[in-house]
């Protein structure tokens, strides 16, 4: 990758960024722009927490992909590959947490599986007072906010010492791969092979334990990923389309339209009329 690519990428900033503060939301909200903002393979510029009390569906998150459903907790740091589909029943709540935030939360994705009647409520409660705080608007809501965040930090940890689970060299070489999807420089002009050669591994080999992993091939997680940022940044700046493609690795404007046309069945203008409308 050249380094002017380098420098466009970051010229364009994180899509999708948080505000300032602690903010909880319903997962749907979290998608205002359609569901493909959960479920298409991206990354986020702060961290997600997220509580699962209706349905079921598959997470794509720390090399692998997860049945996840009821009194489910998901922790995704900021800048790591994921996706969430919960179908049209399910139900969430998220809280975004800026990535700055000294909570002593996971340095990796986290999903626990919550059985203990007790550790709901508990969960219930905090998401409660903290949706209260947010609503009543008063002085300090941030700092209390973030006393609640600090508490749901410590509820983490302590289901995370009772719910370790083995490391596989497959799971490994999978959060390499995830890693690399979300580097600065990762655009679709990154072909398999050399994701592969990166990773010291052919790329028949990334491509079949990918596949067994993610039920996604490599290519189509590649891809997933650079939807995912073309549709953001066709729904939330003015970035002319041709400048979106160079950013992406796309070798031309008429690529990228195809590319997009393919996978959405409209074109980068339409895409943008939508978000907008």
């Amino acid at each position: 990758m050249t380094p002017k690519f380098m420098i466009r990428q970051q010229q364009f900033g994180p899509i999708g960024a948080a505000s300032a503060g602690i903010r909880l939301n319903t997962l749907a909200q979290l998608a205002r722009h359609g569901s493909w903002q959960l479920e298409l393979a991206h990354d986020r510029p702060h961290h997600l927490f997220v509580w699962i009390t209706r349905g079921q569906g598959i997470a794509l998150m720390d090399g692998a992909r997860r049945g996840v459903g009821i009194h489910n907790a998901l922790f995704l740091p900021a800048r790591s590959l994921n996706a969430i589909d919960l179908g049209r029943q399910g139900f969430a709540q998220a809280i975004t947490l800026p990535p700055d935030l000294a909570l002593n939360l996971p340095t990796r994705p986290l999903h626990l599986r919550v059985r203990d009647v007790t550790a709901q409520g508990e969960m219930t409660s905090l998401l409660e007072s903290l949706q209260r705080e947010q609503n009543a608007g008063r002085p300090h809501s941030q700092n209390a906010m973030e006393a609640y965040c600090r508490l749901i930090a410590i509820w983490m940890q302590r289901h995370t010492d009772m719910s370790e689970e083995p490391d596989t060299a497959a799971r490994r070489l999978m959060r390499g791969f995830f890693q690399r999807l979300v580097a600065p420089d990762a655009g679709v002009n990154v072909t398999v092979a050399r994701h592969a050669e990166a990773l010291e591994v052919t790329p028949t080999h990334l491509s079949r334990v990918c596949r067994a992993e993610t039920g996604r091939t490599a290519a189509a997680l590649i891809a997933e990923r650079a939807q995912h940022r073309a549709r953001m940044l066709l729904s939330e700046t003015k970035v002319p389309v041709q400048d979106i493609a160079r950013n992406l690795g796309f070798g031309s404007a008429a690529y990228f339209s195809r590319f997009l046309q393919q996978r959405t069945g409209a074109s980068p203008s339409e895409l943008r009329r939508r978000a907008r409308a």
